[in-house]
């Protein structure tokens, strides 16, 4: 009960220094709150010495950011967020009513994002309960380009084609459900093939449990084994989709930017750019309230999955042995991005050529031209340098950072579920007022969000492991906590996280690329990937090229990813050596050698 209020405490500290930090955000940037509100107000008014005074009168400015957030914590306790500083209505309201757009939306692309999942492993699935399961990824590349898709593109071409040209749904608005199908399937799609390869990967240790082959000699049918193993791999993954709970909530802001969409990420993403601070603070706070009641949800179905075994330590292991990595498709894929690249080089990305705007591939042009008749396929070349180099570099620090804070659970859970709560969008507004803007602000936005979902799997998969029975033979015959971690948890929790990182790589070039579609990011001439996609989606029906390249070159990031990733984590075949996490007695042998040596 004690751990469990200063969980609580720590939490609760956490979600009010954001919200406090938030409501000092114009100060600490040296902006004037009045001159904002101004132009969100009507841009075309002169911000003369006498109409600032007046607005800063009518907020109450004059008393200074702590007077100003000490009423609006003080109205928090009646219900009451305050009046919005641009139109002067409500907050409450206005909040609670983009809160339950977004959460039909990410109902709804929950659902695809099940059924996705459950596409990509149902082969593992059924070779698993018929016993010819080897350990092979299933449906890798699928699974890639899926994951791999921009959300912005999707919604784009999602709506251009099934709304506009086939007319089978509508495209623009939110008046009911048929309104979240377009949208839901642009989130739900790639949310569904990061969540289906993390599955995937852990259901083959699930197979390969004890448990699962005594159920299988016994003559149970393979339909109920494979039931069981989908029980025993979700509880590691559930941190995850509590994850992506609030990231399909609060960072579907791109999405809802193009569908017209009144959800809580616009309306937080509008808040910011204008520095309507009430409105700021309340949306912040609902996805705050909303990531701990994921997390919470997540913590409470993983115990009911798991049952007393997570208690007493009587859990058997998923960690297994890596077999020699398959190399042929990741070299495959490696190549042909290297090959891309290689080519582009030595074209220059910058010259114009207006006799050649849009024009279709050629030998001269393989990818084509742009709107400017720029060539295309030396665009995408210099753009790798930024966007892979960029990329890679953050997935290295995040997997680093969240492997860290993912061994500190109590330390890192309640900043898992605050920095969750924060869409990259906002968190690039706000690294912007505060640092100002430039190359390293989508840099520094992506990193402070993108090792949680890491650390929250290390997290799991390290309950699970401490839980594990070897591990508490183990420690009976007096193994010591580095001992254990050295040679028993890391080895076990890092192949999963690294691979998971590794899924990461494509999402992360995603989000830097969803910034610049926003403007937040790179900026033109430079031919950053999402950049490349934002100037060039207005000539997608004219000349796709434009938009398939980049788009292309996304998705073959994602399956190099994906694939050296499944390569990395392949599993021995059933039935070869055992199972080196197994309490052997060399294992015994060598525990007890450590208590002699003390």
């Amino acid at each position: 009960m004690r751990r469990q209020a200063v969980t609580f405490l720590w939490r609760a500290g956490i979600a009010v220094a954001l919200v406090c930090a938030i409501g000092v955000l114009p100060w600490l940037s040296h902006t004037d709150p009045a001159l904002t509100v101004l132009k969100a107000r009507s841009a075309d008014r002169d911000p003369t010495p006498e109409v600032l005074a007046d607005i800063r009168a009518q907020l109450g400015l004059e008393r200074g950011p702590f007077h100003l957030l000490a009423d609006w914590l003080g109205g928090l306790w009646h219900g009451d967020a305050g009046r919005s500083w641009i139109n002067g209505t409500e907050v409450t309201p206005t909040v609670l009513q983009a809160l339950g757009v977004s959460l039909l939306l990410m109902a709804v692309a929950l659902a695809v994002a099940a059924v996705t999942a459950a596409l990509i492993c149902a082969r593992t699935l059924w070779l698993g309960a018929r016993r010819r399961l080897d350990g092979r990824c299933a449906g890798g590349t699928g699974s890639a380009v899926l994951a791999a898709l921009p959300e912005f593109l999707t919604a784009s071409v999602l709506a251009t084609v099934v709304g506009v040209q086939l007319g089978w749904l509508p495209a623009l608005g939110w008046y009911g459900f048929q309104w979240t199908i377009l949208p839901a399937l642009a989130l739900g799609l790639p949310a569904g093939a990061v969540l289906g390869r993390l599955l995937d990967d852990l259901l083959p240790g699930a197979f390969a449990e004890p448990w699962a082959l005594a159920a299988t000699a016994r003559g149970l049918p393979g339909l109920t084994v494979a039931r069981q193993a989908l029980r025993r791999s979700l509880p590691g993954l559930l941190p995850n989709t509590g994850l992506f709970v609030v990231g399909l909530t609060g960072g579907a802001v791109t999405v809802e930017q193009i569908y017209d969409i009144p959800g809580l990420g616009r309306t937080t993403l509008q808040a910011a750019r204008a520095q309507d601070l009430p409105v700021l603070q309340a949306g912040t706070l609902a996805l705050v309230l909303l990531a701990a009641a994921a997390a919470g949800l997540a913590h409470l179905l993983t115990r009911l999955l798991i049952g007393p075994a997570l208690r007493d330590g009587a859990l058997p292991t998923l960690h297994r042995r890596p077999s020699p990595a398959r190399r042929l498709l990741p070299l495959a894929y490696g190549g042909l991005l290297t090959a891309v690249i290689t080519l582009g080089l030595p074209r220059d990305p910058l010259t114009l050529d207006t006799t050649e705007r849009l024009a279709a591939p050629t030998p001269s042009h393989p990818f084509g031209t742009d709107a400017l008749g720029r060539d295309m396929l030396a665009r995408v070349a210099h753009g790798a340098l930024d966007t892979l180099l960029l990329a890679l570099a953050i997935t290295a620090v995040t997997l680093l950072t969240g492997v860290a804070l993912g061994l500190l659970p109590r330390l890192s859970g309640p900043l898992v579920d605050t920095v969750t709560a924060l869409p990259p969008v906002l968190v690039a507004l706000l690294v912007t007022a505060v640092v100002g803007s430039g190359t390293t602000t989508p840099a520094l936005a992506v990193a402070t969000v993108a090792w949680a979902p890491l650390a929250a799997h290390t997290s799991a998969l390290l309950r699970q492991e401490r839980a594990a029975l070897h591990l508490t033979a183990t420690r009976a015959l007096g193994a010591g906590p580095w001992y254990l971690l050295r040679h028993e948890l890391l080895p076990a929790v890092l192949p999963p996280v690294i691979r998971h990182a590794l899924l990461r790589l494509p999402g992360i070039a995603l989000a830097l690329a969803s910034l610049a579609f926003l403007g937040l990011g790179a900026q033109p001439p430079s031919p950053e990937w999402g950049l490349l996609l934002a100037e060039n989606q207005p000539y997608a029906e004219r000349a796709p090229w434009a938009v398939l390249a980049p788009a292309a070159v996304l998705a073959l990031l994602g399956a190099l990813a994906v694939t050296a990733a499944g390569g990395a984590g392949s599993r021995r075949r059933r039935g070869s050596e055992p199972d080196p996490a197994a309490p052997t007695p060399e294992r015994h042998k060598e525990a007890r050698e450590l208590v002699t040596s003390r």
